[in-house]
C-alpha cells in the first residue's frame, strides 16, 4: 500500500524537523518546507494526500496558502497555530481548512487527527448517520429539499439544477443533515460523527463549517436551534 504523502509547512526548524521525523516513524511520507511559497510549489509538484500548514509562515502565510490550495483542490488541510485565539481558528477554517491543531501538540495527537481527517476524506461516501428521517426521493435515489438535491450514492449535490462543489468534510456534514432532516443535531454529535472526535472538541469547527455549507446550499436551508444545535429544513 502506498504511503500517505503529507505536505508540512512550518518555519520553525526544530518543530519542522521533529514533526517530520515523528510522522515518518508512523509511516507517512513527508515533504517539509519552511515558507508558504515553497509550500505552494511543493503542493503543485507533489499533489500530497494532506497538507499541514502553520498559520504564521513567511512568503505566503498559512491562511493564504490554504485558500490557494482550496482554489485548486479538495485535498484535506489541517492548520497549525501557536495560539488558540478565535481569529486564528476562524480565519483558517473559513479559508477552507478541515481542522486545526494548537501548538505545542503531542505527536500522537497530531497523527490521530491526521488519520481522522483522512478517514473522512476516504469515506465521504459512507453511511452518514442513523437518523430515521428522509427527504422526498426522486428517480436515481437523490434526497430532495426544495431546490437542493443530494445524491447520497453518487456523492453529488445540485442546487437549482447546478452542481455544488463541496469539500469532503462539507459533504459529510451535509450527509448527516440530509439523512435526518428536521432532526436537531448538536454540535457535539456532529463533532463525533463528522470529525471522528470521541471526546469534546472545539465546536467552532462545526459552526464555521455550517456557515461555509450555508453559503453553498442556501443560507436558510440549515436552521440554528439556539442552545441545541442545527437542523436541515425538510
Amino acid at each position: 500500500m502506498a504511503e500517505t504523502h503529507v505536505l508540512f509547512v512550518e518555519d520553525d526548524d526544530v518543530i519542522r524537523e521533529a514533526t517530520q521525523l515523528a510522522l515518518e516513524r508512523d509511516g507517512f511520507a513527508v515533504t517539509a518546507v519552511s515558507d508558504g511559497l515553497q509550500g505552494l510549489d511543493a503542493f503543485r509538484a507533489d499533489r500530497p494526500d494532506i497538507a499541514l500548514l502553520d498559520v504564521m509562515v513567511p512568503g505566503l502565510d498559512g491562511v493564504s496558502l490554504c485558500r490557494r490550495i482550496r482554489d485548486e483542490s479538495t485535498v484535506p488541510v489541517i492548520m497549525l497555530s501557536a495560539r488558540a485565539d478565535s481569529i486564528d481558528v476562524v480565519l483558517g477554517l473559513e479559508a477552507g481548512a478541515d481542522d486545526y491543531v494548537t501548538k505545542p501538540f503531542d505527536g500522537a495527537v497530531l497523527v490521530a487527527r491526521i488519520r481522522a481527517v483522512l478517514r473522512r476524506f476516504g469515506h465521504a461516501s459512507g453511511a452518514a448517520g442513523d437518523g430515521g428521517g428522509t427527504g422526498q426521493r426522486e428517480q436515481g435515489g437523490a434526497l430532495v429539499f426544495g431546490d437542493l438535491a443530494v445524491d447520497t450514492e453518487g456523492m453529488e449535490v445540485l442546487r437549482a439544477g447546478r452542481p455544488v462543489s463541496l469539500t469532503p468534510t462539507e459533504m459529510r456534514l451535509l450527509l448527516e443533515f440530509s439523512t435526518a432532516p428536521g432532526t436537531v443535531l448538536s454540535r457535539d454529535k456532529l463533532l463525533e460523527r463528522v470529525w471522528d472526535y470521541g471526546w469534546g472538541g472545539d465546536t467552532r469547527v462545526v459552526d464555521v463549517h455550517v456557515q461555509r455549507l450555508r453559503t453553498k446550499i442556501g443560507q436558510d436551508r440549515i436552521e440554528t436551534v439556539r442552545g441545541f444545535g442545527y437542523k436541515l429544513k425538510a
